[in-house]
Order: structure tokens, then sequence, then C-alpha cells
């Protein structure tokens, strides 16, 4: 059997995913673009607890290159 049958289904499918378009729910969007609202509490993002300076791996990164240890 050739490559016939393959083919053709993974056009079906590439073209069902194309063209495909789910419903959307526009007022779900609209709340996730304002944020949250006064009364809703959300989880704050993750920050960076690192106590060391953002430079510093690029430090690293220039006393490895210039060839200090």
């Amino acid at each position: 059997m050739g490559r016939g049958r393959a083919k053709a289904k993974q056009t079906k499918v590439a073209r069902q995913l194309k063209y495909y378009t789910p419903d959307t729910d526009l007022t779900a969007l609209e709340r996730e673009l304002h944020g949250p609202s006064s009364g809703a509490s959300s989880p704050s993002p993750a920050r960076d607890t690192s106590t060391r300076p953002v430079d510093d791996e690029y430090d690293e990164y220039g006393k490895w290159v210039s060839g200090e240890r």
C-alpha cells in the first residue's frame, strides 16, 4: 500500500485544524484582559527571590571568557 491514504488523512487533519473556529467566550476574555476585580483575590505571579544581582551570571561569563577564575 502506498502513501496515498496516509497523505489524504494528513491533508484532512491539516484542513480541519486550519479552518477550525472554536466558540470564543468574549466575556471571559474581557475579564482576563482587564485583570482581577477589586473583590476577587488572585495569586500573585511568581517572583525571583534570589539575593544576587541579575548581572551576576554575566559577570561569571565575563570572567570565564577573560580567563579569570
